[in-house]
């Protein structure tokens, strides 16, 4: 009998790169004290949202974290909402981390992992609030647009998860990659804009330090807001 052909393991298109940043040492006792007590490990199994927070309210899934500024800022703002981060990278983990002990957020957890890997296992359909994507990686280059994290399967999964009513809000400062979103955001069924094209900045997404310096450079930055049917 001839021997079977090996099997062919596709290794999937991650829409990041995992650096290896320098964790500072304020970040790196943050990953080891209080991961355990702010940090969602990653399983296959949905979140019972209730649970985490103590409570039933509105929950938020924010994608792409980053340094923490703005999910901190939010979770703050908002306190009768409840939020949950997504990071890969282990020093803006490690700084949110900080964030939520020294202003004791309550209403804030996060989850270091593939943010599609997460949906997909971890965030019940129809669960969600809200959405927020801000200045998600544009890979401007063409040859790497397939790492773009918006693409049509995650868009439709990202609605899936939204309870009827609420919203997904991305953020760019890249025309193209802005005009990508909202193509795929305007073919998703069940999706619909709010706005005729770009939408105002909400209220709730603060300005950061590097969207205030790209303005006053006359970079353009574009809201791309839908609501759930």
């Amino acid at each position: 009998m001839a021997d079977e052909a090996p099997e062919v393991v596709r290794r999937p298109v991650r829409s990041y790169v995992l650096r290896q940043g320098r964790l500072s040492p304020a970040q790196a006792r943050a990953l080891e004290t209080l991961a355990p007590k702010y940090c969602l490990p990653f399983a296959h199994e949905a979140i019972d949202f209730a649970a985490v927070f103590g409570r039933h309210a509105p929950v938020v899934l924010e994608i792409g974290c980053g340094m923490g500024e703005t999910t901190a800022a939010i979770a703050h703002a908002h306190p009768e909402s409840d939020f949950v981060g997504v990071e890969v990278h282990g020093p803006g983990v490690g700084s949110i981390l900080n964030r939520i002990e020294q202003s004791a957020l309550a209403n804030l957890r996060m989850i270091q992992h593939d943010a599609v890997e997460v949906v997909d296992a971890m965030i019940p359909a129809g669960s969600l609030a809200g959405i927020h994507v801000y200045f998600p990686d544009p890979w401007p280059k063409k040859r790497h647009h397939k790492r773009r994290l918006l693409q049509p399967g995650f868009v439709h999964a990202l609605a899936t998860r939204l309870a009827p009513g609420g919203y997904l809000h991305a953020a760019t400062d890249w025309a193209p990659y802005a005009e990508e979103i909202l193509a795929t955001f305007s073919s998703e069924p069940l999706l619909a804009n709010t706005a005729q094209r770009y939408a105002p900045r909400p209220g709730w997404r603060p300005q950061t330090k590097f969207e205030t310096r790209g303005l006053k450079l006359g970079h353009e930055v574009f809201d791309i807001l839908f609501r759930r049917n």
